[in-house]
């Protein structure tokens, strides 16, 4: 009868647990599940191509679609993002450079889609980009500049205020930079102060199409 019993409660479980993955997705920036899964699906992949941006957006659109607090889970999550894509690029020895391109443009496309500030995604990423590559003994200057140039490209995807956006990214490498001090974090300043200069090229308005707003949680 015991056995009975429990066969008979299995399908109750199951169902209780599938009506809480929207819940669990919710809060995956806290608990750490979308830098894992982030990581898991590169290393698993073995290369690193523009595939990331949807990748990192639609991971982090599904984690924060429903959040009380967007603004707050979105920074988290970027930051996430960027983190488990750097440690997995660094595992199999992919280019630092771009999958911190490719995956702050995707955290600032989610940003987009769910009504979160871009700018403030920007920042956080690119920080966090700088930062976790410090510490897997990357070469920080590319990966500041490749985040810059992420956040070109994700702003004229999206018909953004490219240069608004771009001097967000560099805020937020700079603030990583004077963290790390010494010759290192000059070089990343110069690298910013190079990629920005770069990127005003792009900071017209695309032919056509107008310039979204930026939005705010």
């Amino acid at each position: 009868m015991a056995a009975k019993r429990g066969a008979g409660s299995a399908p109750k479980r199951r169902t209780s647990r599938t009506n809480g993955v929207a819940a669990t997705a919710t809060r995956a920036a806290a608990n750490g599940s979308v830098e894992a899964a982030i990581q898991r699906a590169i290393s698993g992949g073995g290369t690193v191509s523009v595939g990331v941006v949807n990748l990192v957006k639609n991971t982090l659109v599904t984690a924060i679609s429903g959040a009380r607090d967007v603004g707050g889970e979105m920074g988290t999550a970027a930051v996430s993002a960027v983190r488990g894509s750097i440690h997995a690029a660094s595992a199999i020895g992919a280019d630092l450079g771009a999958v911190a391109r490719y995956t702050i443009m995707g955290t600032i496309e989610a940003a987009e889609q769910i009504g979160g500030d871009m700018g403030g995604v920007a920042r956080s990423a690119t920080r966090g980009a700088v930062k976790t590559t410090r510490e897997v003994g990357g070469d920080v200057s590319h990966v500041a500049g490749q985040a810059i140039q992420g956040t070109a490209d994700a702003a004229r995807r999206l018909g953004a205020d490219v240069s608004a956006l771009v001097q967000d990214a560099a805020q937020g490498a700079v603030e990583a930079a004077n963290r790390i001090g010494s010759a290192t974090g000059r070089a990343v300043r110069a690298t910013v102060s190079e990629a920005v200069a770069g990127t005003k090229a792009l900071a017209g308005r695309p032919a056509g199409r107008p310039a979204r707003r930026r939005r705010r949680a």
